[in-house]
Formats: C-alpha cells, structure tokens, sequence
C-alpha cells in the first residue's frame, strides 16, 4: 500500500495514447506498410495500386465526380479549393460554427476573395432559417459558393448538410456548396452526391489513419464547369490535371508522397474493405456515445463540468469538446499526459490562450483506428485524473459510458 505521504507512483509507462483530435492513432499495419524501401516513381507497382486507389477515394466521400490529391495538410486544402472555386473579387459566403470556419475565410480572403461570415458562435449549430433568408436576399446570386466546416475541429459542432443544402434551394440560390470535412472525414456519415455538395476538403491525418502531409479535394462535375475561368488558380493548386492526369506526375505537379501512399492504402483497406464504411461510422457513433454520457454524469451537479454542444444531434462523432472551468482542464490534461500516459487535446479556439479561461477547456478525440477499451480506458484516466487533483465530479461515468457504448 502506498504511504499518504509518499508521491504517487509514475503510471505513464507502456504505450502512449494520444487522444487529440489529429494526428490521430496510426495502426500499425499503416505504419509497416510505410516502412520500406523508395519505390520507383515512374512506372510498374506504384502507379498501378494509386490507380486502384482512387475509386476508393471517392467511395469514402460518398462521389461518383472527381478528386484531386495535395501534398499538403489542411491549410493546403482550403488553399486548393479557394484558387480553383473563385476569382479574385468574387464573393463566398463562409457560414461558421467554430475557429475553423473562421479560419478557411480568413484563408480565402488573403487570396483577395470578397468574404462574408455568418458567425453562429462556438457552440450553437448554424441557425439554418438565417442561412435561407440571407441567400434569398442575394437577388443578383453574387455569392458564388457556401463554404461551411461538417465538422468543426476545435467546437466539435456537426452540420447538417443536407439541411443546408435544403436550405440553398429553397432560397432559390445556385451558390456551390463547399464542406470542411477535415475533422469527421471517414468518421461521421457524409454522403457528397446524395447531399448536394460540390467540393469536400479532408486530409490524411485523422480518419484516414495516415500521417499528416496528404489532402484532398473532391469536386463536382458543375463545380469544374462553373469555376474553369477561375483566376486565382495556379500551376501548383489546379485540380484539373491532378484529377485527370495523362502521366503519372501529374496527381501531385511532381513527385508523389510515396510513403504516405503505402500507409493510406492499408488504411483505405481496413475502412473499405474489411471494417465497412457503414461499420466505420457506427463505431464512432458508439466511441462517441460513451464521451457523452461520461461527461454527463461527471457534470451532473457540478455546472463547470460539460459538453460544448448540448444537442447529440450536433455532436460530432470523431471528437468531443468539453469545458471543466478554468484552470481544472489543464490541471487534468497535465495529469493524464504526464502521469498516465492520455493526451488530450487543448480547448482549441474557446479561449484566447493569454486568458485564463483558456485553462477551463479540453477536446477528446474518438477517431480513426480507435476501438473499446482505448475510449473506456481513457475515460478512465479522466476520471483517476479528476480524483488525484481534487476536481469535483459526479459519480457513475465509467458505467454511463459503458451502456451508453453497449445499449445505446
């Protein structure tokens, strides 16, 4: 038995786990898969499995229409849709439900787009009526495109697509629908042709269980034809060769990420052809259920404890924001990083980081190669956290989160 007066004993031994929003766990059948010699780029196994690839491209994006690949992480993507979508002086509409909206209209307007942001805060879903009377008010459509986070990383608020999309017609608006799926991307269902989207921007390094340094832009065959005169467009970003190449150079305007290659076709192998992208998403549904419910009844008479978003139907199911009052979040996220091993992630976007109410807020990851006992096990850690510092808490978590899980 430990003395009281003894320190705690180190308990971060083993394997680490890191529970953030991106880069997300890797498996270890990714990470073999890239660990190996450089192949030739020119001709033979390497063009043919990227040719093989790419109709599953477009299977987790849920098109039929085309996908242009980027050596480049996020940022990159927004870059990539932003120069082939628009001229300079045409007008987006950018609808924000977190820091991440507010960051792909800030990359758009540095490229000389005229920007309007419909800001619906940090931890409301868009209100969708202000969305149709705002479009209908646009008589002359200047608005070429709506572009929108599925999923905002840093709020974890998840946008109804569909409901958008809904909402564009019935203002009688030809906008093109852009969506963030950077966050949700092989974790919560999207489904781009049946919902009406016209361009999707995701990136390698959370559902796709690869290592950061590949995104992707999928597009529609109306959105190549109403954007082909786009000036903004460079050598470097154009998504027509990339996505209808004549060479194999072409995919990337140069050399290929060959490694990260390896690792996203054993990843897109687990997703697609051995879990099942349906699977894939109920899983996430599950994991997510369970951080829910967790934080349920931890909070439950303790009003600094609790979810961002209060409606499970504009919850995220690839990562969950939550608040524990400054400076409890980062006393626990010390905690489980430096003496248990768990990273959580930083309340990104909730706070300014010089305020210290930056301190009261945290982000747990559920995405990409995460089963069970990883979710369980950190909530766990959580809640071990929560009692070696002292941080008031209702009881009942770990078995809320177990039949939250299991029951549903």
């Amino acid at each position: 038995m430990t003395h009281p007066n003894h320190p705690q004993p180190d308990l971060s031994r083993g394997r680490p786990y890191l529970a953030i929003p991106g880069p997300s766990v890797m498996p270890d059948r990714v990470l073999a898969a890239m660990h190996r010699a450089a192949p030739n780029i020119y001709a033979g196994a390497l063009p043919d499995m990227v040719a093989a690839m790419w109709p599953d491209l477009r299977a987790v994006a849920g098109t039929a229409h085309h996908v242009a690949a980027y050596i480049g992480n996020g940022h990159a993507v927004w870059e990539a849709a932003n120069t082939n979508l628009f001229s300079r002086g045409d007008t987006a509409l950018v609808l924000a439900t977190g820091r991440f909206g507010l960051s792909w209209a800030e990359s758009a307007r540095a490229l000389g787009v005229s920007v309007e942001v419909m800001d619906f805060g940090k931890s409301s879903p868009m209100d969708l009526i202000r969305v149709q009377e705002r479009l209908a008010a646009d008589k002359g459509h200047v608005i070429k495109a709506v572009l929108t986070t599925h999923v905002d990383t840093a709020s974890s608020i998840r946008t109804d697509i569909p409901a958008l999309r809904a909402a564009m017609t019935a203002a009688g608006h030809p906008a093109l629908l852009a969506v963030d799926c950077i966050a949700s991307f092989g974790c919560d269902e999207y489904r781009m042709d049946d919902w009406g989207v016209d361009v999707t921007v995701a990136a390698s390094q959370k559902g796709l269980m690869t290592p950061p340094g590949m995104g992707f832009v999928w597009f529609s065959e109306e959105a190549r034809q109403r954007c082909a005169t786009s000036d903004l467009r460079t050598p470097y970003w154009d998504w027509r060769a990339r996505a209808q190449p004549t060479e194999f150079w072409q995919y990337w305007d140069g050399t290929a990420p060959t490694h990260h290659l390896f690792g996203l076709r054993e990843a897109l192998t687990m997703i697609l052809h051995e879990e099942g992208l349906e699977n894939v998403w109920a899983r996430h549904e599950a994991l997510a259920r369970s951080v829910w419910a967790a934080f349920d009844a931890w909070g439950a008479g303790h009003s600094r404890i609790g979810l961002n978003v209060a409606d499970p139907a504009h919850r995220s199911r690839a990562v969950t924001a939550a608040r524990l009052g400054a400076p409890d979040a980062t006393r626990l996220r010390d905690w489980t990083e430096h003496q248990a091993g768990v990273t959580l992630g930083i309340g990104l976007g909730m706070a300014a980081m010089d305020d210290p109410a930056w301190h009261g807020y945290l982000r747990v990851a559920h995405m990409g190669h995460v089963n069970a006992h990883m979710t369980l096990g950190a909530l766990a850690v959580m809640e071990a956290g929560m009692v070696a510092l002292d941080i008031p808490h209702g009881p009942g978590a770990l078995d809320a989160a177990v039949r939250a899980m299991i029951l549903g």
